[in-house]
């Protein structure tokens, strides 16, 4: 069964899509990592950690509201024809995950895409259609703005296609999906990349999308990641929602695309 968390009476349960070796030495993703930054997120994250290389897992989230509604964020790698199919390790395993977790596509009524990077929007489209035919889908209008402006091919695959169809919804920074469950703006890795913060109480879950995509990040939230479109802002966000998550009480953890556990809490 897929690994869960609860918070309050909501569900977020992990829905996992792949697994496989990032196309880079992790030395070259995070230049600046020194060797006890590398010590201590091999030691928060051992599943990740083969030598020099970076062995990356590709998930999605879906949030089980009280009531019965779906909210899923991000869509991973996709079928074997999806864009990410030039790196990652496709087809995913999506449809499975979502088997295995008792949710029907035509049950989620809304899916979250963090952003347009193509390990994230593989599943937003099959065959020409959305995957998820009753969702509106959210996305940062700033995120679709970009991805026009330099003709990348999330544009034709996921955007306009969703668009076309009347499920793309764009947002200007953040938005509230459902009590206690909102969209938060946190630019930096792309343009208009966003997360989703569960809340009830003390107790949060906060999906991160690529707010941080290794534990070194975790450890060392100031490290810049080589793939970031805008390091300085990434590190603001990341920074700021960190910070923002660390309370004294209550159990607050992170919903991770690319650890090696889905969920992990903050270190100490």
């Amino acid at each position: 069964m897929p690994v869960s968390r609860r918070v309050g009476s909501a569900t977020v349960v992990a829905l996992e899509d792949g697994e496989g070796p990032f196309f880079q030495p992790r030395s070259e993703a995070f230049p600046t990592a020194t060797a006890e930054h590398w010590s201590a997120a091999d030691a928060l994250d051992p599943r990740a950690a083969t030598g020099g290389e970076w062995r990356l897992s590709f998930r999605a989230f879906a949030v089980r509201l009280d009531g019965g509604r779906v909210v899923v964020v991000d869509a991973g790698i996709g079928p074997a024809d999806a864009p990410a199919a030039s790196w990652a390790p496709v087809p995913g395993r999506l449809p499975d995950s979502l088997a295995e977790a008792g949710i029907d596509p035509g049950e989620v009524d809304t899916v979250v895409l963090t952003h347009l990077h193509t390990d994230h929007i593989g599943w937003a489209m099959r065959d020409g259609e959305p995957f998820f035919p009753h969702a509106r889908y959210l996305i940062q209008r700033a995120e679709v703005e970009a991805i026009r402006a330099v003709g990348a091919p999330a544009g034709p695959y996921a955007t306009e296609p969703l668009d076309a169809a009347g499920r793309l919804d764009q947002l200007d920074g953040d938005h509230r999906i459902a009590p206690g469950l909102t969209v938060r703006s946190a630019p930096g890795h792309t343009p208009g990349h966003q997360v989703v913060l569960l809340e009830a109480g003390d107790d949060a879950v906060l999906v991160t999308g690529d707010l941080l995509v290794h534990a070194v990040q975790l450890v060392a939230p100031a490290l810049p990641y080589a793939h970031e479109m805008d390091a300085p802002l990434a590190r603001t966000s990341r920074e700021a929602l960190l910070a923002e998550l660390r309370r004294p009480s209550g159990d607050r953890v992170l919903a991770s695309a690319h650890l090696g556990e889905p969920f992990t809490g903050l270190p100490a």
